[in-house]
């Protein structure tokens, strides 16, 4: 059918009450964010997710497809035991995109089939999917090549789901940057804040080619793990006529999280 939700959100574990606890108070803009977020996926009413994660397979050369049939999440690497999910793939549309690749002059994307899912996927889902019963999940990687490349995997993404029968959200997993104070996780850098306000404003006045275009020595220090998930949301959304809503963004602990709408 079409594509009928575009998102992007973070992907802290201190979000999660279990793993957080009272940490998750400093999260407050965030999990409101996340809310509304999730009343508006409700509302497209999907029936696949696409979810793009840095964490998902990623190759340096290629871009990956979990074509996996069924999913779990734990958060074991972060200490906590008792929080667990499942989901449900969708392998036809991994060997779709795979085939589609393959006619676009070979473009390079990998099939996986790993049951288990990142924290990248799993945590947008913990907060946005819990009330869509059936709903069914692509988790894709991006990989190292430039910015076009991953434009036009976007643009190739979304040429499959124009073609299925299936109302189809994305979402965009990835924090920005890792070093916007001292005792950051990536120490502290005076381009992560140029990186984050960069992106957001250009993504408020949807200039895609200035995104493409951004310092690569300012990504770089950022230490950040959205954009290139950025990049092929924003192909996807190539001659889309939409508008960007920035629902919050915050860094109480030095790493940036932004939550998002792209409403059309």
């Amino acid at each position: 059918m079409s594509l009928v939700f575009a998102g992007i959100v973070p992907h802290p574990p201190l979000l999660i009450p279990e793993i957080g606890k009272d940490k998750v108070q400093q999260l407050a803009k965030t999990k409101a964010a996340f809310e509304q977020l999730e009343q508006d996926l409700y509302i497209a009413k999907p029936q696949v997710v696409v979810i793009i994660s840095p964490h998902t397979g990623r190759f340096e050369e290629a871009f990956t497809i979990n074509a996996h049939t069924h999913f779990f999440a734990n958060y074991e690497e972060f200490g906590e035991f008792s929080v667990k999910k499942e989901w449900k793939g969708i392998p036809d549309i991994g060997a779709r995109i795979a085939q589609h690749a393959v006619e676009k002059d070979g473009f390079p994307v990998r099939l996986i089939s790993e049951e288990k899912l990142d924290h990248g996927v799993s945590i947008p889902l913990h907060f946005l999917c819990s009330h869509l019963d059936g709903v069914k999940i692509v988790p894709v990687g991006y990989s190292a090549l430039d910015a076009k490349m991953h434009l036009s995997f976007g643009e190739l993404l979304k040429h499959v789901i124009f073609d299925t029968d299936k109302r189809v959200a994305v979402i965009a997993s990835g924090d920005m940057s890792h070093c916007l104070a001292q005792g950051a996780p990536g120490g502290f850098h005076a381009n992560g804040k140029v990186f984050d306000d960069t992106l957001i404003e250009l993504l408020q006045t949807r200039n895609t080619v200035g995104i493409t275009q951004m310092d690569q020595t300012v990504i770089k220090d950022a230490q950040e793990c959205s954009y290139r998930s950025t990049l092929i949301l924003l192909g996807m959304l190539r001659d889309m006529d939409y508008t960007f809503k920035n629902y919050s963004y915050e860094a109480p602990f030095g790493v940036g999280y932004l939550v998002g709408n792209f409403v059309f």
